[in-house]
């Protein structure tokens, strides 16, 4: 008396299959939305590079930080100044993840788009929808 049936790596696509569907890569070798252009891809360009500036600030900045508090010798006004520079470094990579992740639960919730607020779409004339 077996209480535990068999389970299989594959099967033979059968009801089982069809009760969770297929799973799409999300691997798209496209380069973006190719219609869209003007002010809509500047600004997305805009909000992208000042992204990633922000992020290697804040890291470069908390490797000078950490260099500060190894080259402090522990003298405590060093020390204290190499700390408030870490935590500042790490407050701004935080915000920045939280920025991201309202965006996007904004956009979910409101817009039913979760990229809606990240990558907006300009409608007007010339464009592709």
């Amino acid at each position: 008396m077996n209480l535990i049936p068999p389970v299989y790596a594959q099967t033979d696509g059968g009801a089982a299959d069809s009760m969770f569907g297929n799973i799409d890569s999300p691997y798209s070798p496209s380069l973006g939305d190719l219609c869209a252009s003007g002010p809509t891809l500047f600004f997305s360009n805009i909000i992208k590079l000042l992204i990633v500036a922000a992020g290697l600030f804040a890291f470069i900045n908390l490797i000078i930080a950490g260099y500060l508090y190894i080259a402090s010798s522990g003298d405590p006004k060093q020390t204290v100044v190499a700390w408030q520079k870490i935590y500042l470094s790490l407050i701004g990579l935080v915000i920045m993840v939280i920025s991201f992740t309202l965006a996007i639960i904004i956009g979910e919730l409101l817009l039913d788009d979760p990229t809606a607020i990240l990558s907006p779409t300009i409608y007007g004339p010339g464009t592709c929808d």
